[in-house]
């Protein structure tokens, strides 16, 4: 089963976020769902033909959790964009974020801080699985860093891909930007 790529133009037109840099960040997106897909072909190949136990089987193997996460991260981060209002601080979520970092304020401040560390990668905040705490964390590469049984909130990309076309490298500029259009009826939904 071949994955499709989604459409996401529905966030052209969001403030803080020109045209110019969500057509190529979903340009990019493509590219990974195509090569999550062209993997999983060759993989299945090259199992059938007996391959399973040479290099190129492995690196491939290997790649694959780069690409299929690229493509899941992105998803998630453009799924989670294109909301228009605050975080009702009333709601479920606003006192799970109270409950695991003492204040909807020190969750954001810890968010942002996270975004803002040198480095490309991912911000997530993540619920655990097993004790539905939540985290804020760092992902260096799509397939480094995650959290083994925790589950993606909000998803936020920091590669210099997703800001430098607006905001050259002022990246505490994107936080912002990204923070202003959090759409936070589909972070909520992602709640277990």
């Amino acid at each position: 089963m071949d994955y499709s790529v989604k459409g996401y133009s529905n966030l052209i037109g969001m403030q803080g976020f020109s045209k110019t840099l969500l057509e190529n960040h979903f340009t990019l997106y493509q590219g990974y769902v195509s090569n999550t897909n062209k993997l999983s072909d060759l993989l299945a190949d090259m199992l059938g033909e007996g391959k399973s136990s040479t290099p190129e089987y492995a690196e491939l193997k290997r790649r694959f959790g780069f690409e299929f996460n690229g493509m899941r991260l992105h998803e998630y981060y453009f799924e989670n964009l294109g909301g228009k209002s605050s975080l009702d601080r009333s709601g479920t979520l606003a006192g799970k974020l109270s409950e695991a970092f003492g204040s909807y304020d020190a969750w954001e401040q810890d968010f942002r801080a996270t975004g803002a560390m040198r480095g490309i990668g991912w911000v997530i905040l993540y619920q655990d699985n097993v004790t539905p705490r939540l985290f804020n964390q760092w992902i260096n590469e799509h397939e480094v860093g995650h959290l083994a049984g925790c589950f993606p909130l909000l998803v936020m990309d920091v590669f210099e891909h997703a800001f430098i076309t607006d905001y050259e490298l002022k990246r505490a500029d994107y936080i912002e930007a990204f923070f202003q259009n959090i759409n936070w009826d589909i972070v909520e939904s992602r709640l277990q």
